[in-house]
């Protein structure tokens, strides 16, 4: 999809009197205000998870030694998230940490206790210098905005954010209780204290999700209440279904500001909702965007007015101008916190995306091209799992052998384990054949995706998409999906001028669903179109079941 190179102009209506542009001077000064690169102002989601997952696992491992208290171990974790992705929560967690780590050192060796003061009180003093920087944004924000402050749009509107994460904090609390009511029943005593660090950990985190809705509920109010200040900016969003903001005068997006996930709200909406009606139209904005939200690429850039002053952790509502020039301006209010971008970051994130665009480019025209010599040849097309697929299937094979002789190996197995092991054998015997044998036709009349319980067709008008984001290759169609992954490496790949297999296949599919010229002609027979795996599946597993009887 290509874009204009101006950005998409916003109706002078939709633009409150007074309100200043952000240029990238006033945007240069409010950056400027934030915090070092080394107070975690913007740690990826991702990282902060592995992060806090790696802390848990060590933490449990030596609880179930006999080294800590499980509530140290598992709150330690939950610590490093919130340092990482909710400082707020740091100035209630920093203390019970502390006074922890006091009630336990009489039993425990001074290092160890001293190195875990350390690590809190450091980690403290740096939340304290992001927090802090937060009032010196404010105030930028504030003064570049001029001093012109309105009511913001819909304020009247029922709050609807954190009902997702008030839901996801109650559930998570309630596992965490079920964990913690039957820790008595695990085997030993190294599963009763590994159960224990689970279930603080899983009170930890829904004491997170509470939290974090809570604040951005209380935000979200408080940006209702009183005339805030506007600013005229730019936005686009990213392949990821977040919004980026760009100064005013930035219209070839050089340098994002900050980052926000956006939702739409409408009251007409929310009284259909209310009074039960249902709306297909309002199904089909549903499913475009959750199909946006599977695409790679970036959206245009638009006007837009931003109402609230941001900062790190901020709550903010952006009307922009819609895609679709017939269409009105977009009312959107944040569903996540403001995500500030440093001079240096939001560079290197806009070069990153031309690149990528770049090399979608690239991809698309080689899709085209590799399609057009098929088409000459080829009344039919094959595509079939290659030697990154075995080398994939191998490490998960290798993984889960490993896994079971480690759990046989140990002196009292446990029953948590007793039960694992048989469902891990079961999953590999169903997963192996699929990844193996996968195995797409096109002809004519469409894909045939060959899967467990045989090919299935999908005709070219049901093809939603075809495409790889990561290490996954997903095909997309009216009913269903089917999704397949390998192992990839990006800058290996760019360095040496290689294309992953998933990435032909993907152009070469979006080519000929684009394009009907460059479809294959031919009629594909029964047994081009691959066989169902499911006879292997049961094999392996009834030979996964006798080995396991056996070994016993």
């Amino acid at each position: 999809m290509t874009f204009p190179d101006e950005p998409l102009r916003l109706p002078l209506t939709a633009i409150p009197d007074g309100c200043q542009d952000w240029t990238t001077v006033r945007a240069a000064r409010w950056s400027a205000a934030l915090p070092p690169r080394w107070t975690f102002l913007r740690v990826r989601r991702s990282v902060a998870a592995g992060l806090a997952t790696l802390v848990l696992c060590v933490g449990a491992l030596v609880a179930m030694a006999g080294g800590l208290w499980p509530f140290v171990a598992a709150g330690f974790a939950v610590y490093v998230l919130w340092v990482l992705a909710r400082p707020e929560l740091v100035w209630a967690g920093a203390p019970l940490l502390l006074l922890a780590l006091a009630v336990e050192a009489s039993s425990k060796s001074w290092a160890l206790t001293a190195f875990g003061v350390l690590v809190v009180l450091g980690s403290w003093a740096v939340v304290a210098v992001r927090l802090r920087a937060r009032s010196e944004q404010l105030d930028r924000a504030v003064a570049a905005a001029g001093g012109v402050a309105v009511p913001v749009p819909g304020a009247g509107a029922p709050v609807r954010r954190g009902r997702v994460l008030f839901a996801l904090g109650f559930v998570v609390l309630a596992l965490g209780a079920l964990t913690g009511g039957t820790a008595g029943l695990w085997g030993s005593t190294e599963d009763q204290q590994g159960a224990w660090v689970v279930t603080v950990f899983l009170a930890g985190l829904g004491i997170t999700a509470l939290a974090s809705a809570w604040l951005g509920r209380q935000r979200a109010g408080a940006l209702r209440g009183v005339p805030v200040p506007v600013l005229r900016v730019l936005v686009r969003d990213d392949a990821q279904g977040g919004t980026e903001v760009y100064a005013a005068d930035d219209p070839a997006a050089e340098r994002p500001l900050f980052t926000v996930d956006l939702a739409s709200f409408d009251e007409d909406d929310e009284e259909e909702e209310e009074d039960g009606e249902e709306d297909s139209d309002g199904d089909d904005s549903l499913q475009r965007v959750l199909l946006g939200l599977d695409d790679d690429t970036f959206g245009p850039v638009r006007e837009a007015v931003l109402y609230g002053a941001p900062f790190d952790g901020a709550e903010v509502l952006v009307v922009s101008a819609d895609e679709d020039p017939e269409q009105p301006p977009l009312t959107e209010w944040s569903e996540g916190p403001v995500r500030p971008l440093s001079p240096d970051a939001g560079r290197r994130r806009a070069a990153r995306q031309r690149e990528q665009a770049a090399d979608s480019l690239q991809l698309e025209l080689q899709g085209r091209e590799l399609a057009e010599q098929q088409a000459a040849v080829s009344k039919v097309r094959h595509w079939r799992a290659g030697w990154l697929d075995w080398v994939a299937t191998a490490f998960l094979v290798q993984w889960g052998l490993w896994l079971s002789w480690a759990w046989f190996g140990d002196s009292g197995l446990s029953s948590w384990k007793l039960a694992l092991i048989p469902l891990l054998g079961l999953y590999g015997a169903v997963r192996v054949p699929q990844k193996l044998a996968w195995r797409i036709t096109a002809d004519r009349s469409g894909l045939w995706v060959a899967g467990l319980r045989g090919p299935r067709h999908v005709p070219w008008d049901d093809l939603r998409f075809v495409r790889r984001r990561s290490l996954e290759l997903k095909i997309d169609w009216r009913g269903g999906d089917w999704t397949v992954s390998a192992p990839r490496w990006d800058r290996l790949q760019r360095r040496w001028g290689l294309t992953h297999p998933y990435d032909a296949l993907a152009a070469e599919l979006t080519a000929m669903r684009l394009d009907p010229e460059l479809r294959p002609i031919g009629e594909s027979g029964v047994a081009e179109r691959g066989r169902a795996v499911w006879p292997v599946a049961a094999v392996l597993a009834g030979a996964w079941v006798v080995a396991l009887v056996a070994w016993s």
